[in-house]
């Protein structure tokens, strides 16, 4: 009887735990020549989220889908619990955008800055991180 008791505590300890340790599930659509986006993909499983990489050759016709101005384009596109994140944003500001709920469509730095997770070095200056809003011009969410 003993046993059967630890058995059941450690199961129902377990559970819980086990469940916590799926992460955040992200969905990355890159380019299948991109070491910068598996970098950022990295950077985000060490961070809490569970990474799905998708290659595409047409990625272009999925930052259409998703309404993504050429402005705002960076090397992949990552949608997160109904967010889009585009480019190579740091963890903790996607975290910060969904623990705000923010009312935006998503997070976007454009290009492929040196300094952000992904891209090796040290960036030349302060990187912003961009709102991606439904019709709204882009605000600055965050420099880093």
């Amino acid at each position: 009887m003993r046993h059967l008791k630890t058995l059941v505590l450690a199961l129902a300890l377990g559970f819980p735990l086990s469940a916590m340790a799926a992460g955040i599930p992200v969905k990355m659509y890159k380019s299948p020549n991109c070491g910068c986006c598996d970098r950022w993909a990295q950077h985000l499983e060490a961070n809490g989220f569970t990474v799905e990489t998708i290659n595409t050759p047409a990625l272009a016709s999925i930052k259409e889908k998703y309404h993504i101005p050429t402005n705002l384009a960076g090397c992949h596109t990552a949608l997160v619990e109904g967010y889009v994140v585009e480019g190579l944003v740091p963890a903790k500001y996607i975290k910060q955008m969904l623990a705000e709920h923010l009312p935006v469509k998503g997070l976007s730095i454009p290009g492929m800055p040196v300094g952000a997770p992904g891209m090796a070095g040290t960036a030349a200056g302060p990187l912003n991180v961009y709102t991606l809003g439904a019709g709204s011009a882009p605000k600055v969410f965050a420099t880093f």
